[in-house]
């Protein structure tokens, strides 16, 4: 029998899936390729005590930052959060913990995590403060660092294009982190830009098979950010 993975909007996508202290894992890089329906979802449940694995804690507005505005994250694992001026208050005011990892090295965690690997080792971080109280080891003389895998109850990422059976292709940056976390959680829900119609895409072109993908959400009139605008200064 057929699977219906099609919701009609993120918050019915995330119905059943939410609860307080889960660890939830949220793609996209930067402002790009990040869930936003379904992050706006997470902030209307009124859930709280996240531990919220990404890239990036978005910025005081958008993104994540919006959970860290309503007080619903309490620990961030993530390489870079320079763009949060929320984030920072809360940090430095001991009201949220922060994970810092090697952007690589998180990376790695999330596709470790999703490979079924609980641990691993890396040169990333031997001798400074990212290797304290953490296991080091030695391999033909050089020391490593041991890292943990990550195993997430929910990952929400966003999609350019999906059929109905959950196959899904990313679109440029966007590409970045979406992929290994939906391979790395109990529940993946992805919001998409463009629904189709199942064998519409070519198999060569899909990403992430629709196995990994629970749920799935359209979403249209994406406004797509940028934290910082850059051009080229005519002449």
């Amino acid at each position: 029998m057929a699977v219906n993975k099609v919701y009609s909007d993120a918050v019915a996508a995330l119905a059943g899936t939410l609860r307080d202290d889960m660890m939830v894992m949220a793609g996209g890089f930067g402002l790009c390729g990040i869930p936003t329906s379904l992050i706006e979802a997470i902030k209307l449940s009124g859930v709280k005590g996240l531990t919220v694995v990404s890239n990036n804690a978005g910025i005081d507005d958008a993104g994540l930052g919006v959970l860290l505005q309503t007080r619903q994250i309490k620990k961030m694992i993530s390489s870079y959060v320079g763009e949060n001026a929320t984030f920072a208050r809360q940090y430095l005011a001991g009201e949220l913990a922060i994970e810092f990892n090697p952007q690589g090295t998180l990376a790695e965690r999330i596709r470790a995590g999703g490979a079924g690997i609980p641990a691993f080792f890396t040169r990333t971080g031997v001798g400074t403060q990212i290797a304290e109280g953490k296991e080091t080891r030695e391999f033909d003389g050089v020391p490593y660092l041991m890292e943990r895998g990550l195993w997430a109850d929910l990952a929400v990422i966003h999609a350019w294009k999906a059929d109905h059976e959950g196959n899904l292709v990313y679109r440029k940056t966007a590409r970045n982190f979406n992929p290994m976390m939906a391979t790395a959680a109990t529940m993946v829900v992805a919001e998409v830009e463009h629904l189709v119609e199942n064998g519409a895409i070519d198999p060569d072109h899909i990403i992430t098979p629709g196995i990994f993908v629970n749920r799935i959400v359209p979403v249209s009139n994406v406004v797509k950010l940028i934290e910082q605008r850059t051009v080229r200064k005519r002449a």
